[in-house]
């Protein structure tokens, strides 16, 4: 079993940046593709990106391609999402969620087998 945390969320500025953190627990965290959504009220949750056990492949909603990079460090069972040029849009619940197959990245919620509580994001106009 994988518990995750979410971390690095806040407020910031139209244009600025921010780099969540998705904290791992387990000693098997790299035999798990990973995944980041987002979610705002009354919406469901949506695909942000995804990446494979390695880190080697990566996959991300056509709409946020250039802007947004996820990335992963195996020795620190962490998962990142790096969010460059943000946008009032981008303001939403992010998740990061964990997926028993580690070469399998998928775009779906019901793919993932464990989600974390998630960290708000909010993008200021």
């Amino acid at each position: 079993q994988v518990q995750l945390i979410e971390s690095g969320g806040g407020l910031v500025q139209a244009g600025g940046s921010l780099r969540l953190s998705c904290a791992a627990s387990g000693r098997t965290f790299s035999s798990y593709s990973i995944g980041w959504f987002r979610q705002t009220p009354g919406n469901e949750r949506e695909f942000v990106a995804a990446i494979n056990r390695s880190g080697g492949t990566t996959d991300y909603a056509d709409s946020l391609k250039g802007r947004f990079t996820i990335s992963r460090d195996n020795a620190k069972n962490t998962v990142y999402l790096q969010m460059n040029s943000l946008k009032p849009e981008d303001t939403a619940v992010y998740y990061c969620a964990a997926r028993n197959r580690p070469y399998y990245m998928s775009r779906k919620t019901f793919d993932y087998d464990y989600w974390g509580q998630g960290t708000q994001v909010t993008v200021s106009s």
